[in-house]
This record gives C-alpha cells, structure tokens and sequence, in this order.
C-alpha cells in the first residue's frame, strides 16, 4: 500500500524534481524555459443544515502543473497539468517527465503553427511574435504556514460540531428563520514552484473558513441572507475569532449569531421604493468590499484587458486598445486611491506568485489617477513594464490566471461618522448581497444588506432589497468623503476563466460617500 498523501512527502520529492527541471528539461530540443508546480493540502471540513450534521469529510489534493517555452523562429508555451493519487507517489518523476515531455510537444507544435501562421497572414501575421517573459529575481526560498493550532491536528468530530453549534446559533435568533446552513472548512497547503532558471520556492499556508445562510420570512416575503469569515490561520480563527488592524472577525458562533440577528431586523423591514434620481449615498466598508473587487479588481486584471478572457469573463473600460486607454488619467476623485497587495495580510496573502515572482503592491488607482495593472510574466514583457506578482491559479494542474490578491480602497482621513453627519436628505449603504456588472465594468448594480435614510445627519429607516447604480466612472468622480476605518473582508469564491477557478482573496474598504441612484426590488 502506497504511503499516505501528506504536506511532508514533498520533502523526499524535491530534489530529483529540481534536477528533472533545472538540468534534464533544458536538454530538450528548442526549450527555452520550463517551470514545475506541485502541491498538496490537507482538509478538513463539515457542513449542517437547520441544527443537524449534513456532511463532513477528510481528503487531500495531490497534483502539479508544467509550463514550457520552446520553438525555432517563434517560441510559444505549452502546459500540462495532471491530478495525482497516493499511487504516484512511487514514480513521480516519471509522472512529472511525462508531464514535462508533452507540454513540451505542445509548445513546439504551437510554436510551428504560430510561424506558419506568421508566414502565410503577411498582414496579421505581423503581430505574431515569440512568447517573452518579463525577467524577475531567480528565488530560492522556503516560507512557512502561520496558524496557532494546525488544521491537521483538529478532529473531524469537532468540525462537525463547529458547524452545527454555528448553524443553531444563526437559526436560534429568530422564530421566522426558516432554513439555516453552516459550513466549515480548515486545511494546509503546501506548494513547490520550480524553474529551469534556477528557482526553488517552498510556500505553505493555513487557511480556515466559515460560511453561514438563512432564509427569514416575514409580510414583506423571505429574506435570504449569506456571508463568510475566514483567514490564512489555523482552526483558532473559528474558535477565538481575530482582530488585527483593518482585519476584524469575530469567532464563528458570533458570527453566525449576528448573521441571523440581521436576517431577522432586514426581513421585517419594508421594501425599499427608490426615488427616481440621484442622491447622496454614503457606503460602509463591507458593501465596498464587493464594488471594490467587481469595479476596480476585475478590470485591473492585465488578461482581461488585453481581451484574453473576454470569451470567459468580458473586457476592462480601463484599457479599449493599447492607444485608447485610461492609463494616467482620472478616473476618479483626488480622494480615491485603490491597490491589490499580497505582501499586506489577508486572504490573498503570499510572497510569491504562481510564476516564482516576488509581488508588490500594485496601485491601481492612485489619487484618482489610474495608474497600473495586475499583471503576470509575459502580460508585464507586452507592455514593458515590470512583473507585479499577480499570477495565480487555484489548483496546480491548472493555468495560472491574472488575479486580484488583497485589493482594497486605501483609508482617508474622516471620522466615519462625521461623514453621516454632514449629509442632510442622502442613504447609509451596509453590506453587500448580489453584484450586476457590464460586461466591460463600465457601470454596475449591486444590492446591500441594509439601505438606511439618513436625515439631517441621523440614520432613519432602515429598508430591505435596496442598492445602488451607477457607471462607474461617475461614481467614483462623485466621491466627497473617504473614512479612516478601513477594514478588510475575505473573499472566498472569486471565479475566472474556462475551466472555472475559483479563489481566494481579500476586499475591503472604508466608508465612502458619494452620488448614485438606489435601486428597489425586481
């Protein structure tokens, strides 16, 4: 019997892996450049459904990728990626040379195709170019798991427990509450990034999560209410919560318990009915959460706006073509400032992407002024600019994309509540629910947990099913006031691309206030 699949068994592997991709890869024929990534996680998780256990589980993701650059006159890549089981463990360097072998057939023959493409098209044709990457530091590098109790050592008995203590929590807050579910889930990863320039990254990392619903009817109709807590810690997240800087979570039974408590206060609450023009509105750190990641990450994201993911995911208003572009233009007010940065702490956190490149903080926006995007190796060599780390993919066998890491509106300088207080007639935006977004995200619709009146400085009526809307440009030119009391949310289940990955980061946000127009239910 083949042993078990833990994070340690890496450590017997690594070597004969670096040499298979630092010496024996470079002898293939036309090969330009090849890198290795290889993980595996540990996990364990459990999900309860209205007070009972529904399901729990212990398993572990074992798999690798390979990219490969190679050609004559043009070089293009390859990729090869390839889930694993504890049998491969005996022979994973034949499995991995098998992997590098035909990632390496693919990208001779895509390179040979690209150059006959190149020959034939004479018009077209002179677009086509050979496949560059940006050049980063050659890192050799070993970084650690953060976590105070080891999401190995946990029992499963006590997962499940954790859930269903969350889910009686959430559920117990009202009698209306006619359905509530918890989920839980906590693991180790351990991830291998190897290069045939010479790099050799050991990253791990925690990373525990929860996840709540409820459903409360009222006369108003049923009230659907959902949110996440979770970060790159051990189980202690979920028992003690954590509170660090702009990062604040209460523990997971608080959690659930506030959630049901809002479920219950929005469903008795009236629909909101929308005047039809637009008014001042003032948005608190957690709906900005999602504008944030929706109106400034995904359009940042260099793939996207060089119209690689269009078929999958649309296009950026940042960027229309390489001559027609918002680069070192306002997009915004002087007030607003946004940028995705992976060194800060959160749950996108890590020191080296997917393609062994050391990240640094992006500024996206900068005083209103946008001014860079996320992008990967030979996305940073088109433009000529210099990698920031913001290539990652969600499981080794699969191709990295460009992804937002912690993207976040930077803090201003006011009291959030002084904010409030200096609108006469406007609306408190709180909590995000459903964003809808244009296909360039040049403007956006997303709904709010909570929409109150303000009136003469003072929060009023509170009413549910209400948002705001926008093109976005407006919106953010609008801005008049930037709060101090950032705060930063997980975000858990971004998705991009064709097969779809979804990943993990970090949003946030301060108070903000500006002009928009609400929208009501339907």
């Amino acid at each position: 019997m083949p042993p078990p699949v833990t994070v340690d068994i890496l450590d017997s592997m690594r070597p004969n892996l670096a040499s298979l991709v630092m010496e024996r890869a470079k002898r293939l024929p036309g090969m330009v450049y090849c890198d290795l990534r290889l993980q595996v996680k540990e996990e364990k998780s459990a999900v309860a459904e209205n007070g009972y256990a529904k399901a729990s589980g212990e398993d572990y993701v074992f798999d690798f990728g390979v990219r490969v650059i190679a050609g004559a006159r043009l070089s293009a890549p390859g990729y090869y990626g390839r889930i694993l089981g504890a049998a491969d463990t005996a022979n994973i360097e034949d499995v991995v040379w098998d992997g590098i072998r035909q990632a390496h057939r693919r990208a001779r023959t895509n390179a040979r195709l690209k150059s006959q493409a190149k020959g034939r098209f004479t018009s077209l044709g002179g677009s086509l170019g050979g496949t560059d990457l940006a050049p980063v530091a050659v890192v050799q590098d070993s970084v650690p798991a953060t976590y105070t109790i080891d999401p190995r050592r946990v029992p499963l008995s006590e997962t499940v427990r954790m859930a269903v203590d969350g889910c009686k929590a959430a559920q117990g807050q009202s009698g209306n509450i006619v359905y509530a579910a918890a989920s839980i889930s906590t693991f180790l990863l351990r991830e291998l990034f190897l290069s045939s320039d010479g790099a050799d990254i050991d990253q791990s990392f925690a990373q525990t999560e929860g996840f709540a619903i409820v459903i409360c009817g009222s006369e108003h109709g049923n009230f659907e209410h959902y949110d996440f807590t979770g970060h790159q810690r051990g189980w202690e997240v979920l028992t003690d919560g954590y509170n660090n800087g702009p990062i604040v979570l209460p523990n997971f039974i608080d959690f659930c318990s506030n959630l049901g408590a809002d479920a219950a206060e929005v469903a008795a609450a009236p629909p909101l009915k929308p005047p039809g023009h637009d008014v001042v509105v003032v948005t608190n750190p957690h709906f900005n959460t999602l504008l944030v990641h929706e109106v400034v990450g995904h359009p940042a994201e260099l793939d996207r706006a060089l119209k690689y993911e269009t078929a999958y995911a649309g296009r950026s208003w940042f960027l229309k073509n390489l001559e027609e572009n918002q680069i070192g233009r306002p997009i915004a007010s002087p007030l607003v400032t946004a940028y995705s940065d992976p060194l800060m702490e959160g749950y996108g956190s890590f020191r080296y992407d997917h393609e062994g490149t050391p990240p640094k903080r992006a500024y996206i926006i900068r005083d209103g002024v946008l001014e860079e995007f996320l992008n990967n190796r030979q996305t940073a060599a088109i433009m000529g600019v210099a990698p920031n780390g913001s290539a990652r993919a969600t499981e080794a066998s699969l191709i990295p994309l460009i992804r937002m890491t912690n993207t976040v509106f930077a803090p201003g300088q006011q009291d959030p509540q002084d904010i409030i207080s200096e609108v006469d007639s406007g609306y408190y935006i709180a909590g995000h629910r459903t964003p809808s977004i244009a296909e360039s995200r040049e403007n956006f619709r997303i709904t709010a947990v909570k929409v109150y009146e303000i009136k003469n400085g003072q929060l009023g009526q509170l009413y549910r099913d209400g948002g705001i809307t926008s093109d976005s440009r407006d919106y953010f030119m609008s801005i008049d006031a930037v709060g101090n009391d950032l705060r930063v949310n997980p975000i858990p289940n971004c998705g991009k691309g064709q097969p779809m990955q979804a990943k993990r980061m970090s949003n946030g946000g301060p108070t903000m206030r500006g002009t928009a127009r609400l929208t009501g239910p339907g």
